[in-house]
């Protein structure tokens, strides 16, 4: 048992009795039903998931390739792949993308950065914000995201913006 090297996909759970306080370094998928005080580090290279769920809450910064909250995240999320914003999700912090999904009821209090997809990580804060100019930068957003939810016309793009679909008349 101890020595052999595992080869199968782990997941690592933080129950909703857990209150975790420090940083978490992971390479597989981590499911957060619990409290994590503390950032979240993906291994780089990987394709690891982080799952917050409903009764979830992480208070510091997360950095994974791919990223689903539907609980409580106070702090900056960075993905290189997806990240999903269900319908319970409040985030409190920057979400720092190169595929967004954000579902109706989803609640974001920061701002959406688009990261090109062949970037091997995304931007660095100041990086981001220098290209505001570029209009890459959805400005902050604010309240629950609803049907009537538009991106603002002032951004050039083509039909498919930042990772965003949209649709033209």
């Amino acid at each position: 048992m101890f020595g052999k090297k595992m080869k199968d996909a782990g997941i690592t759970l933080i129950a909703n009795n857990c209150e975790l306080v420090g940083d978490i370094h992971f390479k597989d998928q981590l499911l957060i039903n619990g409290c994590v005080k503390g950032n979240i580090f993906a291994e780089v290279g990987s394709n690891a998931q982080v799952t917050v769920s409903e009764s979830g809450a992480v208070h510091g910064n997360i950095s994974a390739p791919n990223v689903v909250v539907n609980g409580k995240v106070f702090g900056d999320i960075r993905s290189d792949k997806h990240v999903e914003l269900a319908v319970n999700a409040q985030v409190e912090g920057n979400v720092f993308y190169s595929l967004v999904e954000m579902v109706e009821g989803s609640r974001l209090d920061g701002s959406l950065v688009y990261a090109n997809p062949g970037n091997t990580g995304v931007k660095s804060l100041a990086a981001a914000e220098s290209s505001v100019a570029e209009g890459q930068v959805v400005p902050r957003q604010h309240g629950i995201l609803d049907k009537s939810a538009t991106m603002p016309s002032s951004i050039p793009g083509p039909s498919i913006a930042g990772g965003v679909q949209t649709k033209t008349a």
